[in-house]
């Protein structure tokens, strides 16, 4: 059987922190990304890629903010929409472009994907992602009293908007995705974790103003596809234990059950690793075969087995 794999690429990997953000910016590091991604088209694997909007979506806002008083302002679930066309536009390009230098003859094509949730999930009256850009309180109230924003503390001086993030239920256009993974064709789906929606009571979908977690989604996406293996790529090379301490421990594989004592011991922060980490036990409950969370400079030796952390079941 033809191993395949589901490639969950951060956001930051295509708009780092501390950059403009411009979009010759953008090519580049997608370009870059994509050139470790290649040696899974060396290996022959079957590809499913998704990715993260985070930067993105938060330019997309302030476009808004900047802007609204002239042109009608989008709702955030269109956004999401907006950016997994742009930026699925730079990966399948640069992608393409990758494939033809190497002589290699496999399409690349990008699906619009909506995520089905819950409109009654707790977090919709509770929201807690925070997007966007950062703000002084004074400035972060003004801007939640012009948009109707839920603003919170991030730290001691940032406030930003805070949107709900439902849990993914269900990936609409699994057997689409799957098939074309299936016959070889390289797909970006379910890019920003998916626009939410859900089925109203007259049977129609709806768009839901919120954002799905792009891992949690990647692993529900796997499952769909059956994929074999789920690789999480993050700003770190490792996994560690006690992160951000003199005790800082990488961890380079662990068990399911390892997995789960290290999270009940609270070593994984809410909102960076621990979702990554819940997202990779969804996975290996349901056929995956394993995980790894690595880097994108890491691929290349975790692929060798050198780099990244495994988890298997």
């Amino acid at each position: 059987m033809q191993k395949s794999v589901i490639i969950a690429l951060g956001g930051n990997a295509i708009s780092p922190k501390g950059e403009a953000g411009t979009i010759s910016e953008q090519f580049a590091h997608t370009r870059e990304s994509l050139n470790a991604i290649m040696h899974f088209v060396a290996l022959g694997y079957h590809i499913c890629i998704t990715h993260g909007n985070g930067p993105q979506v938060g330019d997309e806002l302030y476009r808004m903010a900047l802007t609204y008083d002239e042109i009608p302002p989008l709702p955030l679930g269109v956004c999401v929409a907006e950016t997994q066309g742009s930026i699925g536009y730079m990966i399948q390009q640069s992608l393409q472009n990758a494939l033809k230098q190497k002589h290699i003859d496999r399409e690349v094509v990008t699906l619009i994907t909506q995520t089905i949730v819950d409109p009654h999930d707790p977090s919709i009256k509770n929201p807690s992602k925070f997007i966007g850009r950062r703000y002084t309180k004074e400035d972060g109230k003004q801007m939640a009293e012009k948009f109707g924003w839920s603003i919170k503390k991030q730290n001691s001086s940032e406030w930003r908007q805070v949107v709900p993030s439902p849990v993914p239920q269900f990936i609409e256009h699994g057997k689409s995705i799957q098939t074309l993974v299936d016959h070889g064709i390289i797909v970006i789906a379910s890019g920003g974790g998916g626009i939410p929606a859900y089925w109203n009571e007259s049977g129609n979908l709806e768009g839901l103003d919120a954002v799905v977690d792009k891992d949690l989604s990647a692993a529900l996406l796997g499952r769909v596809i059956k994929s074999h293996e789920l690789w999480i790529i993050t700003d770190v090379d490792r996994v560690c234990l006690y992160y951000g301490t003199d005790k800082e421990k990488p961890i380079n594989e662990m068990t399911v059950s390892e997995a789960i004592q290290y999270a009940d011991e609270g070593h994984f922060q809410a909102g960076s690793m621990a979702p990554k980490i819940q997202a990779a036990l969804y996975f290996l409950q349901y056929h995956g075969d394993k995980v790894v969370i690595t880097s994108i400079d890491g691929i290349t030796e975790a692929i060798n087995g050198n780099n990244g952390t495994i988890i298997w079941n």
